[in-house]
C-alpha cells in the first residue's frame, strides 16, 4: 500500500490543523477516578428490564429506528417535569452530540461562541469541528462567574452563542440562576447552559430548567452518563423551547439513535428511582474527599458534582504517577498545582484516600 502517511500529508482543514482531540488516558487499573464516570454498577433487577427491551427491539433491528424517538422523549420529558412535554425535548448519542448539533445549527464559519475556561474541554473541541471560533471569557475568584462578569464578557465579545457549565467542569463549581439570566438578557444569541451534574447539586434546588419559560434562546443540556450510571449507553438530552429541536433536524443525520439506545434508555428511565439512589451515595463520597484532603493539607473546592478539583498539590504529575504506580488513576489537567478526582464507590474512594495518606506523610 505504499508509505504511511501522516495528518501532516492529508489535505486537512487548515483550522484544524495543529488541533488535538479529546484525549483522556484509557488505562486498566483497578481503581478509575478520571472520567466522572458514575462507578457503581446498575441494580440487578434495572439491568434485566433493560436487557429484555432491547432483546425485544432486536426482534425488529432489520427496520430503522424511530426517526423521532417518540416513546425516548415522553420519557425524559417527564424526568425532568416542569410542565415540559416532548415537544421541548431533543436527545442524541450522548451530550456531545447533542452540543455538536446545536453548534452545528446555530455556530459555524463566521460565527462565535463564548466559554469561561476552565471548563469542559469538549466545549472548544465541538466548536473547532464546527468551524466556530472559540472565545474564552475569565472567571472570578475560586473559579465562580458572576452575573456583572458573565455579562462583561458577552457585551466585550458580542458572541453567536454562550455555553455555561452548571456545575462547571472540572471544577466543580455552582452556577447561579442569577447569572444565567443575566446572560440570556445580555445577548440576542443561544444560550446553552450544560448541565451534565445537575443530579448531583443541592436536593430541592432549582436549576435552569425552571428558566425556561419565555426563554426561546435557552438550551439545558442533560446526559445519563453520570447520574443513572449510563455512560457507555451514549445517551445525551436537552430541553429548550419547540423551535430548538426543529433548528436540530436540520443537521441531525437521519435515525440519529438506534432502537437499542432507545428502548435501553427508556427502559432505565422507568427505574428512575433505583437509577437515582446511588446519587446520595456518590455525594456522601464526594463530601468525604473534600474533608480528607483538606485535612491532608491540600486545597479542594466546593463542588455540585460527582467530582473534585483539589490545589496546593506541590508536584501534580509526580503525584499522579504515585497514585498510578498503585493501580489508582485520577485525571491530570494540566492545572499547575491541581488534580482532579471523581468520587467513586465506598471502597474505591477508601482505596483513594488511603493511597493520599500514605504518600502525603512522606
Amino acid at each position: 500500500m505504499g508509505r504511511v502517511s501522516s495528518l501532516a500529508d492529508l489535505p486537512i482543514r487548515d483550522d484544524l490543523r495543529g488541533l488535538k482531540p479529546y484525549g483522556a488516558p484509557e488505562l486498566k487499573v483497578a481503581v478509575a477516578l478520571n472520567v466522572n464516570e458514575n462507578t457503581h454498577p446498575i441494580p440487578e433487577n434495572v439491568a434485566r428490564s433493560i436487557i429484555e427491551a432491547v432483546a425485544h427491539e432486536l426482534l425488529t433491528v432489520n427496520r430503522y429506528p424511530d426517526r423521532e424517538f417518540l416513546a425516548l422523549r415522553d420519557s425524559l420529558a417527564n424526568y425532568l417535569g416542569h410542565g415540559l412535554t416532548r415537544d421541548n425535548v431533543w436527545a442524541a448519542n450522548g451530550s456531545n452530540e447533542v452540543l455538536q448539533q446545536i453548534l452545528q445549527a446555530f455556530g459555524g464559519p463566521g460565527r462565535s461562541v463564548l466559554g469561561f475556561p476552565p471548563t469542559y474541554s469538549m466545549h472548544s473541541i465541538i466548536a473547532a469541528g464546527t468551524g466556530t471560533e472559540w472565545l474564552a471569557g475569565e472567571r472570578d475568584a475560586d473559579y465562580v462567574i458572576s452575573p456583572a462578569t458573565a455579562v462583561d464578557w458577552v457585551k466585550r465579545t458580542e458572541p453567536d452563542l454562550v455555553f455555561l457549565c452548571a456545575p462547571n467542569n472540572p471544577t466543580g463549581t455552582a452556577l447561579s440562576l442569577e447569572t444565567i439570566e443575566a446572560v440570556y438578557d445580555a445577548t440576542g444569541g443561544i444560550v446553552v447552559v450544560d448541565e451534565a451534574y445537575a443530579e448531583f447539586g443541592v436536593e430541592g434546588e432549582e436549576t435552569a430548567l425552571s428558566l425556561l419559560p419565555g426563554r426561546e434562546r435557552l438550551i439545558v443540556t442533560r446526559t445519563m452518563s453520570k447520574a443513572f450510571a449510563f455512560a457507555g449507553a451514549r445517551l445525551g438530552y436537552l430541553a429548550a423551547d419547540p423551535a430548538i429541536s426543529d433548528a436540530l433536524r436540520l443537521v441531525r443525520l437521519p435515525y440519529h439513535l438506534s432502537s437499542l439506545t432507545q428502548a435501553a434508555a427508556v427502559a432505565a428511565l422507568a427505574h428512575t428511582p433505583e437509577m437515582l439512589a446511588m446519587v446520595d451515595d456518590i455525594k456522601s463520597q464526594r463530601d468525604r474527599i473534600e474533608v480528607t484532603l483538606r485535612e491532608l493539607g491540600y486545597t479542594p473546592y466546593p463542588s455540585a458534582s460527582n467530582f473534585i478539583l483539589f490545589g496546593n498539590v506541590p508536584d501534580s504529575h509526580r503525584l499522579f504517577e504515585q497514585l498510578l504506580e498503585r493501580d489508582i488513576i485520577i485525571r491530570d489537567l494540566g492545572i499547575a498545582h491541581h488534580l482532579r478526582v471523581s468520587a467513586g464507590t465506598r471502597a474505591e474512594t477508601t482505596t483513594f484516600l488511603e493511597a493520599m495518606r500514605e504518600l502525603t506523610a512522606r
